[in-house]
């Protein structure tokens, strides 16, 4: 039982941190620019399902990787937390980084997996990404679904309270129903 307590402490804390620094970010008014001199805060694009400002970021050779100011994500990290497999599949497909590490250590597979897409999952795992990464928690992508998900819907609860705003919708039928199909996933 301390076990799982310390395990939904530190998911609480990493997720928690996580979020409110992407959540911050995606909703930033600052543009990254493009070598066309267009404004295209290519976060924001992903975060809202923008496929035609991504497009445009990515044909510009923009870096596919531009961490976000405040907690380091990625595109494609944004891509996996909002469940956006449109935007997640064209920037793994435009060479974007399926290992990249945002400041809390977490990757583009451990933020699909934690929030249950298991299209984007499986598009990672098809590409190689590395399953075997830990975050700055200890815990690896397969550690954040492993726990039944009545140890960890507190963590789902605040989650989306906090990210109700940007657009998160957190469908815990389909979380609780999914959280054991991508365990085994990334088993």
């Amino acid at each position: 039982m301390k076990k799982q307590n310390n395990f939904l402490h530190r998911t609480t804390i990493a997720f928690t941190f996580f979020t409110t620094v992407l959540l911050a970010s995606a909703c930033n008014s600052n543009s990254q620019t493009n070598s066309k001199s267009q404004q295209v805060d290519v976060h924001a694009a992903v975060a809202t399902n923008n496929a035609q400002s991504l497009k445009q970021y990515i044909s510009s050779g923009a870096n596919l990787n531009v961490k976000d100011p405040i907690g380091g994500s990625s595109p494609l990290i944004t891509a996996c937390l909002f469940g956006n497999a449109q935007m997640a599949k064209m920037l793994i497909d435009a060479g974007a980084d399926l290992n990249f590490k945002n400041n809390d250590g977490s990757t583009p597979l451990i933020t699909a997996a934690f929030f249950c897409h298991p299209d984007i999952v499986k598009m990672l795992l098809d590409k190689s990404a590395d399953k075997t990464i830990k975050n700055k928690y200890g815990q690896n992508a397969y550690e954040t679904v492993a726990a039944p998900f009545a140890d960890v819907k507190s963590v789902y609860d605040m989650l989306g309270k906090m990210l109700a705003p940007a657009g998160v919708k957190m469908d815990y039928v389909q979380i609780e129903k999914t959280r054991p199909a991508i365990a085994a996933m990334l088993k």
